[in-house]
């Protein structure tokens, strides 16, 4: 059976290029709010849209998105929000995962959660804190309910560890592409090729970058190796800076636009 993401990817092969994914927390900044932002990702040229699941103590992610999470915790979002937005996402004939740490998917029951996201459209699950050592339950539960389970490596993960962890993801393998926190930098870091070329030589399954790509050049940049090019925290600092209004989205749309045109323009 070929999932959404694997067709996904797939198309953009063809087309000589990656996919773009752009990741905004449910609720952010509120949930009628994040319904039009995650639109003007998509009207801007994102191929697919990670929802993170709002949580109060995210090991992995920088301060942006860490502010960004509290804010829609403050403002109420859960599990409600999480799987509106995805099936709102869905709808939009884009592949939909949420992005979660184990916690709130282990309260909310992990056959549950796999039904739900499933329900909703949902392509998969990408969990950054799951380790497959702990995740047969969970592993058994995506596939039971077709949807993706993915999971995240670091320039940190041995060969050993690699080849384990990449047998288990589907859809595609999400390489992190620095140690520490996600967040936009300046450059993205070089270790972000070299994991790549170690996933390759293990797997077959996509391998898309997060952590730090911010700018048409980085998207440029990661695009000439990765099969897909995540972007978090620059949309969200978007609308820190801008709000959600109408120039906000705008603002959006254009970044989308412009990483989109990066992501086409590497080879």
């Amino acid at each position: 059976m070929s999932t959404t993401l694997e067709k996904m990817f797939a198309k953009a092969k063809t087309e000589n290029r990656a996919a773009l994914i752009g990741y905004l927390p449910a609720g952010y900044p509120d949930q009628k709010s994040s319904v039009k932002i995650i639109k003007s990702m998509i009207d801007g040229g994102v191929d697919a849209i990670e929802i993170g699941y709002p949580y109060s103590d995210p090991v992995m992610d920088g301060p942006v998105i860490q502010a960004a999470s509290e804010e829609a915790i403050k403002n109420g979002a859960g599990a409600k929000e999480v799987f509106e937005l995805l099936r709102i996402t869905a709808q939009h004939k884009v592949p939909a995962m949420i992005m979660s740490y184990w916690s709130p998917i282990e309260k909310y029951g992990c056959a549950n959660f796999a039904q739900m996201v499933a329900k909703m459209g949902g392509s998969g699950v990408i969990t950054p804190d799951l380790t497959v050592e702990e995740s047969a339950d969970w592993h058994r539960e995506s596939i039971k309910n077709s949807i993706d389970s993915i999971y995240v490596v670091a320039p940190s993960t041995t060969d050993e560890r690699l080849s384990k962890v990449t047998a288990n993801c589907s859809g595609f393998i999400y390489a992190a592409s620095l140690m520490g926190v996600t967040g936009t930098r300046d450059a993205v870091s070089g270790n972000a090729k070299s994991l790549v070329e170690r996933i390759r030589k293990v797997s077959n399954t996509p391998v898309a970058v997060g952590l730090g790509v911010s700018t048409k050049e980085q998207a440029r940049e990661v695009a000439k190796y990765a099969d897909g090019v995540i972007v978090g925290s620059a949309f969200i600092k978007i609308v820190q800076e801008h709000g959600s209004g109408r120039s906000g989205l705008k603002k959006i749309k254009q970044l989308a636009k412009s990483l989109s045109e990066g992501v086409r323009d590497a080879r």
